[in-house]
């Protein structure tokens, strides 16, 4: 079992490393935002500790947590970005299979922006401009999440692992449309308190294929107007890999786990706390108090980067994060206050809602 934990580990590493060279760009970022208030509110900083149906997009071996007991658990959250023009949407379930070790997964994720105006018919054919010409659109991402996990035995501690097929659309109006494909291998590691967690991120790399559909008429207002008409292309997401730990206290009634996540990305330098090509570094940390296991109070940072300012100084920035939850019975409701970037009125209210639906017990 060791050996194939190590192989499982050492293959991850080696897959990413080698596709890493071969990408040359990366695409699909909306799926680094994060879903569940909790891990907005800790930073995204969960890859060790995540252990309920929003596993399935942070860290799919961290499904394996929950038991029989809690055979359907469902999860959903809304927030919106950028004063409400950008609406972020996920909805995620679980259930166990007849293997009380193994677990299924779904998770159905969209960021759009809708009630776009499509001005590329607003002027008439003698040159008038008409507004009633002027119809709406959406552009769209969306993402759906295949997950499995499972426990192996251990002679000490919990072993899981996990993966994800994932499947993305994106939708820009009737103008264009992409598929794209990818994996994900997660594991997680529990002994003591201690918590470990990996998640190698697109190891397959994922492919988006675009194809863009304009009218004659289209392409030549776009052509007028000194834009470029877009030709069929190829998006690639390169791989990441993400490595956590955390350590879980006990201090009486009150519970205090902290998390660090170092997210590693390999399509060249980003500006990340630790930046070099073609690897790049960014920490994440969190920490979440706990009483009882009914109220949670929880704090994040990440995104630490370096922004120069007009005299050319430079200052350290970085995206702070908090949140509460409350559990009721079988119901949890979790609420975040964050940002989305660096930048001033990016701040969004997140609310995420997980709902556990166990099953009658037999007289």
């Amino acid at each position: 079992m060791k050996r194939t934990v190590r192989l499982t580990v050492i293959s991850c590493c080696m897959v990413s490393g080698v596709i890493a060279l071969q990408a040359q760009k990366y695409s699909n970022e909306f799926l680094s935002i994060g879903v569940g208030a909790r891990a907005q509110a800790l930073g995204n900083a969960v890859i060790a500790s995540t252990e309920d149906v929003t596993a399935g997009v942070w860290n799919p071996a961290g499904l394996a947590n929950l038991d029989e007991s809690e055979s359907l658990q469902v999860g959903a959250m809304h927030s919106e970005w950028f004063a409400g023009i950008g609406k972020f949407d996920y909805l995620g379930l679980t259930l166990p299979l007849s293997s009380k070790q193994r677990r299924l997964g779904l998770s159905v994720i969209r960021f759009g922006i809708d009630e776009i105006p499509n001005t590329l018919s607003l002027y008439e054919s003698d040159g008038s401009i008409n507004f009633d010409n002027i119809v709406e659109f959406s552009a769209a991402d969306y993402a759906f999440l295949f997950s499995y996990a499972q426990r192996l035995k251990t002679q000490k501690g919990r072993l899981h692992l996990g993966g994800n097929i994932k499947v993305v659309h994106r939708r820009i109006g009737p103008f264009a449309t992409s598929w794209g494909f990818g994996v994900d291998l997660g594991l997680q590691y529990r002994n003591n308190g201690w918590q470990f967690g990996m998640l190698a991120k697109d190891v397959t790399t994922t492919f988006n294929a675009w194809s863009f559909s304009f009218t004659e008429e289209e392409k030549e207002v776009l052509e007028l107007t000194n834009n470029e008409v877009p030709i069929n292309s190829v998006e690639v997401t390169k791989p990441q890999l993400v490595l956590g730990a955390g350590r879980r206290f006990e201090l009486g009634n009150v519970g205090l786990l902290p998390e660090l996540d170092l997210i590693v990305t390999t399509d060249g330098q980003r500006n990340t706390l630790l930046s070099a090509s073609p690897f790049s570094i960014d920490p994440a940390f969190g920490i979440e108090a706990d009483f009882k296991q009914f109220v949670f109070f929880r704090a994040g940072l990440n995104q630490f980067q370096r922004i120069k300012d007009f005299d050319n100084s430079e200052n350290l920035r970085m995206r702070p994060s908090l949140g509460v939850g409350l559990r009721i019975a079988s119901l949890k409701i979790d609420y975040a206050f964050t940002d989305l970037g660096s930048e001033e009125n990016t701040f969004s209210h997140i609310i995420s809602l997980l709902l556990e639906i166990k099953p009658r017990k037999k007289e």
